[in-house]
């Protein structure tokens, strides 16, 4: 049984603890005259630690799941800012054709006419305005929070918040996969021992049977 529990302290890199395999059955329990509640018991709160596990974690993909596409496109407008106000073409590709969907230029300059573009108010309801030439921008940061930062600075946060979310939802997909195997595991850990007990006790019931009707005979 020591060789089996070892093996549970083992962890994947963010402290999931990894599931035993039970080799030997018997030698888990205890012996053939053991009781398996215990260790069914165990096996069961495993089993719905590892769950609620995997619910947090498909909760929190989900988040950064939408999370990351509004850094992408925050990021895309802020450098579209800095190329525009530094007189670059805007980066091209499917970055720029969204933009075009959402911003107008006006004039034959980028630089001589203001800005305009929409800003949504809810999902079915847009406002326009004019975008002031200006080298500082507000980004949200989450719980009502909003703070003014230099273009260049908001380019520097915006990618290292982009690249921490896309580390984190690699994280998470690898914890989910992981726990899912782990789960598989306990299940078929739990299904062994429970047919092993099954198996023994008919072999006790077969003995007593067989010893009853040699007693008989």
């Amino acid at each position: 049984m020591s060789s089996e529990s070892s093996s549970s302290q083992e962890k994947n890199p963010r402290g999931i603890p990894k599931a035993p395999f039970i080799e030997d059955v018997e030698k888990y329990i205890g012996g053939s005259d053991a009781d398996v509640e215990g260790p069914l018991k165990t096996f069961q709160d495993a089993i719905a630690k590892y769950r609620y596990m995997d619910a947090n974690l498909a909760q929190r993909r989900a988040g950064l799941e939408e999370k990351i596409p509004d850094i992408k496109k925050t990021l895309s407008m802020v450098e579209f800012l800095r190329d525009r106000r530094e007189g670059k073409n805007s980066k091209s590709g499917d970055d720029e054709d969204d933009l075009e969907d959402d911003l107008e230029d006006e004039g034959e300059s980028s630089q001589s006419k203001p800005l305009k573009t929409t800003f949504e108010l809810n999902d079915t309801l847009y406002a326009e305005a004019e975008l002031e030439d200006t080298d500082t921008v507000y980004l949200w940061l989450g719980a009502n929070v909003m703070l003014s930062y230099k273009i260049p600075t908001a380019i520097e946060l915006l990618r290292t918040k982009l690249e921490g979310a896309e580390a984190g939802l690699a994280s998470v997909i690898e914890d989910l996969e992981f726990l899912r195997e782990q789960l598989t595991m306990m299940e078929v850990n739990m299904a062994r021992v429970y047919n092993w007990d099954v198996k023994r006790r008919r072999d006790k019931r077969l003995q007593s049977e067989a010893s009853g009707k040699s007693a008989e005979g």
